[in-house]
């Protein structure tokens, strides 16, 4: 599956206020996300010394689908393309691998 049909197949799923003028709620939906894996790592590491088990890669993995469906909304409510996004990410991280400045802070390196 691409990247363009994964966000034109998850847009058939997106229910959610003022849908198509709404930005505000797949981000938060986004920030919700990102918190329940962080909360999940924060349990293996206090429960399981660090261990990740099997069960723990199946949450993660639902999790960073969840990430993935809210990213996809965000585009799509913004009326970019998830695909031409993606691309565009690694050609910078491939640009900034190939002059050395991968580490450091910054957008503009």
């Amino acid at each position: 599956m691409t990247f363009e049909e994964y966000q034109k197949e998850s847009k058939k799923t997106a229910i959610y206020p003022n849908i198509g003028n709404n930005y505000i709620y797949p981000i938060l939906g986004l920030l919700g996300e990102a918190g329940e894996i962080a909360n999940c790592i924060k349990k293996i590491q206090r429960d399981y010394n660090d261990v990740l088990m099997p069960e723990h890669k199946d949450r993660i993995k639902k999790e960073l689908g969840d990430i993935t469906w809210y990213v996809s909304q965000i585009a799509s409510e913004l009326n970019l393309q998830f695909e031409e996004i993606a691309s565009e990410n690694l050609k910078k991280l491939f640009s900034r691998m190939e002059r050395g400045v991968l580490q450091g802070s910054g957008d503009d390196r």
